[in-house]
């Protein structure tokens, strides 16, 4: 599979292929469990970066790095959020146009034929994932490609349920991100695929009355993104769908968190907050 790292055109197909044979099962998108107040859309973003070693590009998973203005300060995200039914709604009608990204998707032909209902849902998650990120970070929402939905993930802190899409920008060098978003962060997929930037997140809660002292610390898997000035950390709900993307696609699941290094964090109830 690390050959796909050197050949763009072939990592994108093996993704479309790949994320489209797992979302093939029934109800991948349960209208049960779909509720548009909670319902989150985001992208995992994909794109290349020139490696500042070799010179030469390299597929990138594209992240914001979360402002103290927002709640989660700090964390890496995917771009995206909320759903906004009506404007949403709108866009969507326009991004399955076929001159756009879902209306290119060789399988868009075959969901809002046979899967009505989810196709619709996944129109809608696009639109709004592709505004936020217009919103956040600027990025072009008509210079992507639509390589295929993930699972959803229900949040655990938060009455939120995350709808992630995979996509790949293949042209924008810079972004520019807005009051919400400190700065964009690219983490190589070659370093995503290394055990060894692995480790456990010890963290002290002091959250206060939404947690209980028995629960406290607690562990959570997480990925460390070395850099010339600090290390970025990566866990919660953005490593989780991140890691399932790993495992669709290259077969890679991240060492056991018993094996793990620890990395010890407090948090307090600005993270549930943010800074006004």
């Amino acid at each position: 599979m690390m050959h796909l790292l050197n050949d763009n055109a072939a990592l994108i197909d093996h993704i479309i292929e790949t994320l489209y044979d797992r979302s093939r099962c029934k109800d991948f998108y349960s209208q049960d469990t779909f509720d548009v107040l909670t319902a989150s859309g985001v992208l995992l973003l994909l794109g290349q970066r020139q490696n500042q070693d070799s010179g030469k590009g390299e597929p990138c998973l594209i992240l914001n790095k979360r402002s103290i203005k927002v709640k989660q300060p700090g964390d890496l995200c995917c771009p995206g959020g909320s759903v906004v039914p009506w404007l949403d709604g709108l866009l969507a009608k326009l991004f399955v146009l076929p001159t756009f990204a879902l209306g290119r998707w060789p399988y868009w032909s075959p969901w809002k034929t046979e899967r009505r209902f989810e196709a619709h849902l996944l129109a809608l998650l696009w639109a709004t994932s592709l505004r936020e990120s217009l919103e956040e970070m600027r990025l072009n929402p008509f210079r992507v490609t639509f390589l295929g939905p993930l699972p959803s993930y229900s949040l655990t802190m938060f009455e939120r349920r995350i709808y992630p899409l995979v996509a790949w920008t293949p042209r924008q060098k810079r972004f520019y991100p807005n009051w919400e978003v400190e700065k964009i962060v690219y983490v190589p997929l070659k370093e995503l695929l290394k055990p060894s930037n692995y480790a456990c997140y010890r963290l002290q809660l002091n959250l206060h009355q939404h947690l209980r002292p028995s629960e406290m610390p607690r562990d959570f898997p997480c990925f460390r993104l070395k850099t010339d000035k600090k290390s970025e950390l990566l866990w919660g709900a953005t490593y989780h769908i991140t890691t399932v993307f790993l495992e669709y696609v290259f077969k890679f699941s991240p060492p056991a968190i018993d094996d793990l290094p620890v990395v010890e964090a407090t948090l307090d109830e600005t993270y549930l907050t943010g800074q006004p």
